[in-house]
């Protein structure tokens, strides 16, 4: 028995419960969860942006160290620290053969498999496949990856998710060069990431957008070089910072269509929009022909910063080890299992970046 934070429905706050793990197969790992954090997509799981079953254990952002492998795990063994990977890709499938593992035919749609744990003796669901929330979680072997001992186990959690999708956005996604400027709209823990890794693309001019002026400070530790409060005349205001051009690049941060609209006229002819949140599919964003043809813009979305965890994970240590990439600026709250219903109010308010769960065993 071990305790997890476990949502029964929309709108109802999660609580912390028993639950009972499946036991380990072949091909599994049980992990004892160091950290977790909390990401919009686990709000989402109960807000009614997403359709998840329930009950559900939340969480999909979390590190830790393997407790226990199955016979035929090979990646990892008992002691080992690892990152989970919500969108653990097959290596089979057309897309994965295509080099895009972040498209995974297998992870498309997996808002909340079966867990394979239990709850009062009923089935029980885990967020993304994952179900981070716990004490103790039961994963496939390829949805660890491997985190170095000298790498922090609570900061690590981060990478399952803030940093891979914000940092890839820019990297892999938009492939932002050096010099390029760079607007940033919703600061939230993927949106400084998005922050961060635009400083480390060596952008120019990094614009980071959001409500009120909290998250200022947060925006210039990160790396912004201009911080500007959400606005009608936002557009207006990037080009003034931009040569009257507008961005090189934006980053749309919070999945809202009026904000998808503002970033994509932040842009200057020719350049990118990269929309990284996820929003509702009755919130329609439009573009009318003229201007799509006009403007030869490019609005794409980044699905997990197009990230592979295996190859990058690795990477983005290897920059946290080397002094470039501080992850403590991204976590304003530390909390426990039962600290995830006030995190979410705080995310509905605007207030703050991460909530980093500590899980005290």
């Amino acid at each position: 028995m071990v305790k997890a934070v476990v949502a029964t429905g929309p709108d109802v706050p999660p609580q912390v419960r028993d639950i009972e793990l499946p036991p380990v197969g072949p091909g599994d790992v049980r992990v004892r969860v160091a950290a977790a954090g909390v990401c919009h997509s686990d709000l989402s799981m109960i807000n009614g942006t997403l359709a998840p079953k329930f009950p559900l254990v939340l969480g999909h952002e979390a590190a830790g160290e393997v407790a226990e492998v199955g016979a035929d795990v090979t990646k990892v063994r008992p002691g080992d620290h690892v990152v989970l990977n919500w969108a653990a890709a097959c290596g089979e499938c057309w897309f994965c053969g295509q080099g895009e593992p972040w498209l995974c035919s297998a992870v498309e749609g997996a808002v909340s498999p079966s867990s394979g744990a239990t709850l009062d003796g009923g089935e029980l669901y885990a967020c993304m496949g994952v179900g981070g929330f716990a004490e103790e979680l039961v994963a496939p072997e390829r949805s660890v990856v491997p985190l170095p001992a000298s790498a922090p186990l609570d900061l690590g959690a981060l990478l399952g998710c803030a940093v891979l999708t914000g940092i890839g956005a820019v990297r892999n996604t938009a492939q932002v060069r050096e010099g390029q400027s760079v607007l940033v709209i919703g600061l939230g823990g993927i949106g400084l990431s998005t922050v961060m890794g635009a400083r480390l693309a060596g952008a120019g001019t990094i614009i980071a957008v959001d409500r009120g002026t909290e998250k200022e400070e947060l925006a210039r530790t990160a790396g912004a070089t201009h911080y500007l409060e959400a606005d009608p005349k936002l557009a207006k205001q990037v080009r003034a910072l931009t040569e009257g051009r507008g961005a090189d690049h934006a980053f749309e941060c919070v999945g809202k269509a009026e904000l998808i609209r503002t970033a994509w006229q932040s842009v200057r002819r020719g350049g990118r929009c990269t929309v990284v949140g996820v929003g509702a599919r009755d919130d329609a964003a439009s573009f009318n022909a003229l201007e799509l043809f006009h403007f030869n813009r490019t609005l794409t979305s980044s699905v997990y910063g197009s990230s592979d965890p295996d190859r990058d994970v690795p990477q983005l240590v290897e920059e946290m080890e080397a002094g470039r990439l501080d992850l403590s600026t991204l976590v304003t709250h530390r909390i426990g299992l039962d600290g995830v219903a006030e995190a979410f109010d705080r995310m509905r308010a605007g207030q703050g970046a991460r909530s980093l769960i500590e899980i005290a065993k």
